[in-house]
């Protein structure tokens, strides 16, 4: 059966990936290591669990943001995301081709002045 994290596993891990966040990756060994050389941690036990929930939490991240972890870094990726303007819009469209009773219709209801909107016979 899987042990149980302590509070005091998850506090140091949340610390060192919030102090150290651009050094730690989605590797248990790699994180191992960074992690001797930024903590003082006393028993090699401890140590191992720590990088163990440290690699937890930066998949995690990875998917997402994660309660209690505040990274500028995981706010700047979403104020990015939330800010992106693509290039070309994806609604915008040069001609909609639409069949004559469609076309009849939409005439009927007053939007002759729409352009775009060509009937089947129309087409060049």
């Amino acid at each position: 059966m899987g042990g149980v994290r302590t509070k005091t596993v998850k506090r140091a891990a949340r610390q060192v990936i919030e102090a150290h966040y651009t050094r730690l990756g989605l590797d248990f060994d790699v994180n191992k290591r960074v992690l001797d050389n930024v903590a003082v941690i006393q028993s090699k036990r401890l140590r191992n669990q720590v990088a163990g929930y440290i690699t937890h939490l930066m998949k995690r991240i990875q998917a997402g943001p994660v309660h209690g972890i505040s990274l500028k870094l995981q706010e700047e990726e979403r104020e990015r995301k939330d800010n992106y303007v693509p290039d070309v819009s994806a609604f915008k469209v040069d001609e909609i081709e639409v069949d004559e009773e469609t076309l009849a219709m939409v005439e009927s209801l007053g939007f002759k002045h729409i352009e775009t909107i060509k009937g089947e016979n129309e087409r060049k």
